[in-house]
C-alpha cells in the first residue's frame, strides 16, 4: 500500500507551543496530539479539500501505552478517594478520539485501535492492508502514538492507499 502523506508530532525537532485542545477531552494531550497529527496528514494528502465522498478512509490507531496520562490521573484520583469526572470514561478509550476524528473529517471507513505485539508500524500497516484487502477501506489513515511520563507525547500519521479502487 503506497504512502500518500505523512505528518509528525512534534515536527521540526521541537515541541513548539503545545498542541491545540479538543472539545470533550481533558487533562491529557493524547487526543489533541492524535487530532493534530491526523489533520496535518490529511491536509497534506488532500490540501484544503475534504476527502472525496466516494473514498472510504479507515483509521488504524496504534498505541502500546494508550492514553497513559489519563489512566494515571484516574488511578491517582481513585487511590486518593476522589471522584472521576465523566469525561474520563469517554476519553480514556482510544477509539473515542478516532471516532471524533472520523466524524470531524467525514471519514467513511472502519476505525480500528490496537496495541502492537511487534513493531508498531509493521502491525499498523498489516491491519491497514487487511482493511483494504477485505474491501472495507480504500485508504487508511495510520496513526502511531505513544506517551511517556518523562518526555513529550510523540506521534506519526501516514495516509496509506490510493483513493477509491476501480
Amino acid at each position: 500500500m503506497g504512502e500518500r502523506a505523512r505528518a509528525w508530532w512534534p515536527e521540526g525537532g521541537g515541541v513548539g507551543d503545545g498542541v491545540p485542545g479538543v472539545p470533550g477531552f481533558v487533562h491529557s494531550d493524547f487526543a489533541p496530539v492524535v487530532v493534530a497529527v491526523a489533520e496535518r496528514c490529511l491536509r497534506r494528502g488532500y490540501g484544503s479539500e475534504r476527502v472525496p465522498a466516494g473514498v472510504r478512509t479507515g483509521i488504524v490507531l496504534v498505541s502500546a501505552s494508550g492514553d497513559l496520562a489519563s489512566a494515571q490521573h484516574v488511578r491517582a484520583t481513585v487511590e486518593a478517594g476522589g471522584r472521576i469526572g465523566p469525561l474520563f470514561f469517554f476519553q480514556s478509550v482510544p477509539n473515542s478520539v478516532a471516532g471524533h476524528l472520523a466524524a470531524r473529517w467525514d471519514l467513511r471507513g472502519p476505525v480500528v485501535c490496537l496495541s502492537p505485539t511487534g513493531d508498531p508500524y509493521t502491525d499498523g500497516v498489516a491491519e491497514a492492508d487487511l482493511l483494504r484487502d477485505d474491501g472495507d477501506a480504500d485508504e487508511v489513515l495510520l496513526i502511531l502514538i505513544e506517551q511517556a511520563l518523562d518526555r513529550p507525547t510523540e506521534a506519526v500519521a501516514v495516509l496509506l492507499g490510493g483513493g477509491a479502487r476501480p
